[in-house]
């Protein structure tokens, strides 16, 4: 059975980590799955990510960057998230619609309602079946991705080097989100350890398998 399932958080969540370890736990019990990105899933998304996320980039326009994730998400969708549920596959997607909501429509302010049209026509219409919300202070999750990028080589750091207050607005718009929808988005403590919460997730996650 096709599963669209996404992972949303703040910067240093812990969500790309979970996803591993989902990722394993499906191989483990054979069911066929896709683990892709956002930004990023296709070969024009990751060009996308890189103008996006490099600190090169300070002075975007937010409805500049707004644009640039919904192009970037009519490539994966069209590309490769739509053909893979075609194909019965469960899909594990870091981030999707739900972060241009909470970055570019609670972050940076852009009008709220204009830009869920505009998701809306990017996912054809499209939500997740299923969402993880990895939740933890902005200054925790911060203090995580900067140790995290010590070890990386590309630095995607725009984000990263918005102000608390940015963030914070972020933080709070996924919690609107989620209480919106609570029979969609779960949410996690995500300063639990990863174990606890790969076990919250499996306990989530299997009954819809």
């Amino acid at each position: 059975m096709a599963l669209f399932v996404t992972f949303e958080g703040i910067e240093g969540c812990g969500k790309t980590t979970q996803i591993e370890h989902l990722a394993s736990f499906l191989k483990g019990i054979s069911r066929p799955f896709l683990v892709t990105r956002e930004p990023g899933g296709t070969e024009i998304g990751e060009q996308i990510r890189q103008v996006l996320l490099s600190c090169d980039n300070a002075g975007m326009e937010p409805m500049a960057e707004l644009f640039l994730y919904e192009a970037a998400r009519i490539q994966h969708m069209r590309q490769v998230i739509s053909p893979a549920l075609e194909e019965g596959k469960i899909v594990l997607c870091d981030r999707f619609a739900d972060a241009t909501l909470a970055y570019q429509g609670y972050g940076r302010g852009l009008d709220l309602a204009w830009v869920e049209e505009t998701n809306a026509r990017a996912m054809n219409n499209r939500k997740p079946d299923l969402t993880f919300l990895l939740d933890l202070p902005v200054e925790e999750g911060l203090r995580r991705a900067w140790k995290r990028m010590e070890k990386q080589t590309a630095k995607e750091d725009r984000f990263e080097k918005e102000s608390l207050d940015f963030h914070r607005r972020v933080k709070e718009g996924y919690l609107i989100l989620a209480r919106r929808e609570p029979q969609r988005i779960v949410i996690l403590d995500g300063m639990k350890d990863e174990q606890t919460l790969h076990r919250e997730i499996i306990s989530h996650f299997t009954p819809v398998l």
